[in-house]
């Protein structure tokens, strides 16, 4: 099979990174806290201390030998985290996406963060652009501005449309907000898929990915999407309900499937929030349960459906066809069939 992670991270949790309190701690110890609790059952060896989490995965050959290496990973999407009044350096820094993509060319796409209180917002979607060759752009609900902390509502036509101009002007396909996980004590409105429609409807040739698609609010989220084919859904956080709640996942993704948005639904992991393989191999493994498919309409979870999850229907969004999954899939010294390394192998080796 073919997988593209459509959201990975390098998080940069370090206490010396930490900027805009409590929120950057809020952050640090939500995202620690799902790799705790969202491990598979018996498997402590997927579990990093925190020690490590926060100091030592931001690192292009980590993340790259955890995706590629470890896993069946072929391709990702790096994200970089837009959080620069919580984190010196966003939480998320591009410079490890970029680094990746210049190691493992065709592998790595990126998409730029951009915090849009920042004075330089609009300056920076040329930067990212211009100069980093980002494939996409990414927005969070929040951020710290000269120690206070802002949101906004994406459909705000005058702090986010001149940003989707840009976005346009510069022919980026996709725009992906976070929404529905909360992170931190901060105000939960701004997390709601509410207005992400009026957006999508002023902005019809921009692909709006709603991040963590289905983990809260998922009638809101539905429809939005019956009424606006530019609106797509990412399973990071999402995906970690396999090892803990695998029917709620079934849910979700029945749920979505059902309403016929299985061409519009990006597998997405995170990054090393958890380790990719596990979760993986058991979405291969899933089966539609009958009750599903038999009381609620479900349809079945077929091998093709789960191709286009996993990755085929990205490489659609990025603008690739066929050719160039069977082309990655025989690059570089990740080419497939290969054999997988231990998890987190490359973070426990001895110092050269």
């Amino acid at each position: 099979m073919f997988v593209l992670d459509a959201i990975a991270h390098a998080y940069s949790f370090a206490d010396s990174n930490r900027i805009g309190q409590p929120y950057a701690n809020g952050i640090a110890s939500g995202v620690y806290q799902m790799h705790t609790q969202y491990h598979p059952h018996g498997r402590e060896d997927l579990v990093l201390d925190e020690f490590t989490f926060n100091n030592k995965i931001c690192d292009p050959i980590v993340t790259g030998q955890v995706l590629f290496g470890e896993s069946h990973t072929d391709a990702c999407i790096y994200h970089e985290l837009p959080l620069y009044g919580y984190f010196k350096d966003g939480g998320s820094p591009l410079w490890v996406g970029e680094e990746m993509r210049q190691r493992w060319p065709g592998r790595v796409f990126l998409y730029g963060g951009v915090s849009p209180h920042q004075p330089n917002a609009l300056d920076r979607v040329d930067e990212l652009v211009e100069r980093h060759q980002v494939s996409g752009i990414k927005l969070y609900p929040h951020d710290m501005i000269s120690g206070q902390l802002r949101s906004y509502l994406v459909d705000d036509e005058e702090l986010l449309y001149p940003i989707f101009e840009k976005v346009r002007k510069h022919g980026l396909k996709t725009v992906a907000i976070h929404k529905a996980i909360v992170m931190g004590p901060v105000p939960i409105e701004p997390y709601f898929p509410f207005e992400v429609g009026a957006a999508a409807r002023a902005f019809p040739d921009i692909n709006f990915e709603i991040v963590h698609g289905g983990w809260a609010f998922m009638e809101e989220t539905i429809a939005q999407m019956q009424w606006h084919p530019n609106i797509t859904v990412s399973t990071e956080g999402t995906t970690a309900l396999l090892a803990k709640s695998p029917r709620k996942f079934l849910e979700i993704i029945g749920t979505l499937m059902m309403n016929g948005f299985t061409d519009r639904i990006l597998w997405a992991i995170g990054g090393l929030v958890v380790h990719s393989r596990w979760y993986e191999e058991a979405f291969w493994k899933l089966e539609m349960p009958r009750d599903l498919v038999e009381g609620y309409g479900f349809p079945e979870l077929t091998e093709e459906a789960k191709r286009k999850i996993l990755g085929l229907n990205a490489v659609r969004l990025l603008g690739f066809d066929d050719d160039y999954v069977s082309k990655i899939m025989v690059a570089d010294e990740y080419a497939k069939p290969r054999r997988l390394s231990e998890p987190y192998s490359a973070l426990r080796q001895p110092a050269a």
